[in-house]
């Protein structure tokens, strides 16, 4: 009877354990959690799907200020259109919920997308939220870059001035940018975190 009860105390707690390491967030050098996502247009998107391609997932809300700030100085669609060009993919990700006042459905997304202009090779919809928690992702925009090797190599704010002025763009260091360019120049990512800001992620509680 007490070998039975310990084997199942034994049980529960890997299987705590197990749960807790799936739900920590994703780390900077470790390989980046993977993902099974369904885009705006109702195509089931994997992370795998781009093994030894250069990722970018930028976390996105329309309703947030700051990520206003980088769409209507047109930002964004920037850097989705030089480096996207330059054969890296980038995911947008919308892990709001759906019970959420600020949620926007499939359709309403692409055309949001449409009149902004933005080039993200896809825009995928997590309304459960388990991707966004998995990286960790706390901010719009939270941004992320994945080496070819699958590592995650860059976790943080887009760049150094956590404003909502679009001014501020100007005089800004870009780490996704320079993190990109240096990943293309055979060097290291030389600033690979920074605290992301934004509005906070509206995950489905």
């Amino acid at each position: 009877m007490k070998q039975t009860r310990f084997v199942s105390l034994v049980t529960a707690s890997i299987s705590l354990l197990a749960a807790s390491a799936a739900n920590a967030a994703a780390s900077v050098g470790q390989p980046a959690p993977a993902f099974t996502l369904s885009d705006t247009n109702g195509k089931t998107v994997n992370l795998a799907d781009y093994k030894g391609k250069i990722v970018v997932l930028e976390w996105h809300n329309p309703e947030c200020p700051f990520v206003k700030k980088h769409y209507d100085s047109a930002n964004m669609q920037g850097l989705q259109s030089k480096y996207t060009k330059d054969d890296v993919v980038w995911l947008s990700v919308n892990s709001t919920e759906p019970g959420h006042p600020e949620y926007k459905k499939p359709d309403v997304m692409n055309g949001i997308l449409k009149t902004s202009k933005a080039s993200p090779t896809a825009y995928l919809m997590d309304e459960s939220g388990t991707t966004g928690k998995n990286y960790g992702a706390k901010t719009t925009p939270h941004m992320y870059v994945i080496n070819g090797q699958g590592t995650l190599v860059y976790a943080g704010g887009i760049d150094d001035k956590r404003s909502a002025n679009i001014a501020d763009i100007k005089i800004a260091k870009n780490y996704v940018s320079a993190a990109l360019d240096e990943i293309k120049a055979g060097k290291p990512v030389s600033v690979s975190t920074s605290t992301p800001y934004g509005c906070s992620v509206k995950y489905k509680s």
